[in-house]
């Protein structure tokens, strides 16, 4: 049994809001099959459908899909379907699902495959527990048949940015990956090695050493705060100390009894009275 789809809020983003708008270079190209009848246009939107799943401009030949090419040019599939099979492509799942997590893949998803961004962290959380519990395919099928993508785009319009203001695109400021992954390589080109192992051979240099101590121990190092001595309240505790501190008494009782010296009587060696002396 599957989970249903969490309810989330939608926020005003620039595609929600209607306006009047004077064509420009922002203004997105549509692709529309049905509008076709040449076969440069057919090339048109397979290359349209690349650059909007994809986010590459220059598509290598490892990438593409000859076979749904193949029945895009003899209308034996929409555009719909070619877009579909497209995010269930071996090279989307490599390229993109493997190398990010569930909450950004829920976003470079909804921006290639509906033309927005996530309208909050309620809806990448509702949409990753689709990835979760249905996988890939089962994500992109659902987003597909959602009514937003029928509304928008139908079964025979390629997938495009829906009113861009301002901001850049969205495949030219968001990368395939991210530091998650980029960590995750690291890490796994470390290995078990520690920052002691690392230093043994003399012919890594510094940047070698410092990709051996994991990026977790910088973000904490990072947070670590010296606690600030509080000198008003150590101040005032040291004054509440001394208003209460017992001086304890050190002094000697004086006696006043007079103390009187006796002559003592001394025996010289020889007897020697000045004066007396006989000649």
């Amino acid at each position: 049994m599957s989970i249903p789809l969490l309810e989330y809020s939608p926020s005003s983003q620039n595609h929600r809001v209607e306006g009047y708008e004077i064509p420009n270079s922002d203004t997105p190209v549509i692709y529309r099959l049905t509008s076709t009848s040449l076969d440069i246009d057919v090339d048109e939107i397979i290359w349209a459908g690349y650059r909007q799943v994809f986010s590459e401009h220059l598509i290598l030949s490892s990438y593409r899909q000859t076979f749904l090419e193949s029945q895009m040019r003899n209308r034996a599939i929409s555009v719909r379907d070619f877009i579909r099979g497209l995010g269930k492509s071996e090279v989307f799942r490599s390229q993109i699902a493997n190398v990010n997590s569930n909450y950004r893949l829920v976003n470079l998803v909804l921006q290639r495959f509906l033309g927005r961004k996530s309208y909050n962290k309620d809806e990448e959380i509702a949409w990753s527990i689709v990835i979760a519990t249905k996988g890939l395919h089962g994500f992109i099928d659902a987003l597909l048949g959602s009514a937003e993508y029928l509304e928008n785009f139908g079964n025979d319009i390629v997938p495009y940015q829906r009113r861009r203001y301002k901001d850049r695109p969205f495949n030219l400021v968001n990368p395939r990956y991210d530091d998650y992954w980029r960590n995750a390589q690291s890490m796994r080109a470390i290995g078990t090695r520690s920052f002691y192992n690392i230093r043994i051979p003399g012919t890594l240099t510094s940047e070698d050493i410092r990709k051996a101590i994991p990026a977790t121990f910088f973000a904490m190092a990072g947070k670590i705060i010296t606690p600030e001595r509080n000198y008003q309240r150590t101040i005032a505790s040291v004054t509440s100390q001394v208003k209460t501190l017992e001086i304890p008494d050190t002094s000697r009782e004086v006696s006043t009894e007079e103390v009187k010296i006796q002559p003592v009587a001394v025996s010289l060696p020889y007897s020697y009275i000045p004066g007396l002396a006989k000649n």
